[in-house]
C-alpha cells in the first residue's frame, strides 16, 4: 500500500521554513538532472564543494571497521539498492540512504555493527531518505521487501527513525554527487549533445561503486567529477578528454583526489568485465556446441531434440542471469 509522502513526514517535520524544504533549490535536488540548462551557476556548485566536507563521515570513519563489519555494510547496501530498484525510487533516494547511514554509524558508534541493530538503521535510513525525495513512499512494513532477515513493526522504525535524526541533527539535505554531475556533464559536453548519456551513465557507476568501502575516503565532487570522466569514455568525441583538466571545472576541485578516484572507478569497471566476460563465452560455447549437435544428428526427429536442447539453453541463460 503506497501513501503520500506529506503524510509520513507529518510526524517528522522540522523547524526549517516550508518553502526552503520542499522547493527545488536543494543541493541534493533530482530536478538538477532534468536537462543541462538546469541553471545551476557555478558559484553554487562552489557552495556545495566549501559544504560537502559537513556531509561525509569523518576521515578516519574507514579505518574503524573489521573486515566483518565491511561484510555487514556492503550487505546493507545491497539491500538498500533492491529495495530502490524494486520500487523505482531515485537514485538519489538510494545514495541518501547510505550516506544516513554512514554518517549515524560515525557519529554513533555501536557496539554491533551487524544483525539486527545494522538492519533497522538501514530500513529508517532509506524510510528517510524516501520521505524526502520520493512523492509516494511505501508503508514502513512494505518498505521490508528484498530478503529482509528481520521485520521491525512501524513504531520501533519511528522510534529510529527520531533517533537518526537526532544524531544528524535534522540535516537531511546532504550534498552528493548528484549535486555536481550536471554541471560537470555541460562542463565535459559544452553542445549538450550528449548530456543525457552522461548523466544516466554516470548514474549507473555512483550507484555500482556504492557498496565499495574504498570510495568513503572520496567526497561527492570528485567521485562526480570521475563518474562523469568514465562516463565520457564510452563517447569516441568525448573519450579524449584528459582527466587532469577536470580539475578546471570549478575552483574548489582536488586533482589529486579526482584522479585517484577515476583510476579506482576504471580498475573496477575493468573488473566486472572481466567477470561477466567467461560467462558470455561459455553460453557461446555451449549454443555452439548445440547447433553442432543438431546440425550432426541423423534422428527421424530433430525438431525434438533441437527443442530440447534450446529449453536447456534458456535454463541455463536463466542461470547466468540469476548469478
Amino acid at each position: 500500500m503506497l501513501v503520500s509522502s506529506s503524510d509520513c513526514f507529518t510526524d517528522l517535520l522540522c523547524g526549517e521554513d516550508s518553502d526552503e524544504v520542499f522547493s527545488g533549490d536543494s543541493p541534493a535536488c533530482s530536478s538538477e538532472l532534468d536537462s543541462p540548462s538546469s541553471g545551476i551557476e557555478e558559484s553554487s556548485i562552489a557552495g556545495f564543494i566549501e559544504d560537502e566536507r559537513n556531509f561525509v563521515p569523518g576521515f578516519d570513519y574507514l579505518a574503524r571497521f573489521q573486515s566483518q563489519s565491511l561484510k555487514a555494510r556492503e550487505e546493507s547496501v545491497a539491500w538498500i539498492l533492491k529495495v530502490q530498484a524494486f520500487y523505482n525510487f531515485q537514485p538519489l533516494t538510494a545514495y541518501l540512504s547510505v550516506n544516513y547511514l554512514d554518517r549515524f554509524l560515525y557519529s554513533r558508534r555501536s557496539p554491533q555493527t551487524s544483525g539486527w541493530p545494522l538492519q533497522l538503521l538501514s530500513v529508517a535510513c532509506l524510510s528517510l531518505a524516501a520521505k524526502m525525495e520520493e512523492p509516494l513512499v511505501p508503508s514502513l512494513l512494505d518498505l521490508q521487501v528484498e530478503g529482509s532477515k528481520y521485520i521491525f513493526d512501524p513504531k520501533t522504525i519511528r522510534r529510529m527513525e527520531l533517533l537518526v535524526l537526532t544524531v544528524l541533527d535534522w540535516r537531511l539535505r546532504s550534498v552528493t554527487p548528484f549535486s555536481f554531475i550536471g554541471f560537470f556533464a555541460c562542463k565535459l559536453d559544452s553542445t549538450g549533445t550528449f548530456f543525457g548519456f552522461l548523466i544516466s551513465r554516470a548514474t549507473d557507476i555512483i550507484l555500482s561503486n556504492m557498496k565499495e568501502a574504498s570510495f568513503l575516503e572520496y567526497w561527492p565532487s570528485s567521485i562526480a567529477a570521475a563518474a562523469i570522466l568514465c562516463a565520457a569514455n564510452g563517447i569516441p568525441n568525448l573519450s579524449l578528454v584528459n582527466p587532469e583538466h577536470a580539475e578546471s571545472w570549478c575552483d574548489g576541485l582536488s586533482k589529486e583526489k579526482i584522479l585517484s578516484c577515476y583510476q579506482l572507478m576504471q580498475e573496477l569497471l575493468l573488473d566486472n568485465a572481466r567477470r561477466k566476460a567467461p560467462k558470455v563465452l561459455q553460453q557461446l560455447r555451449v549454443t555452439i556446441r548445440a547447433r553442432m549437435r543438431s546440425s550432426d544428428s541423423s534422428s527421424s526427429s530433430p525438431s525434438y531434440k533441437r527443442r530440447k536442447v534450446n529449453n536447456c539453453l534458456w535454463v541455463d541463460d536463466d542461470k547466468a542471469n540469476s548469478e
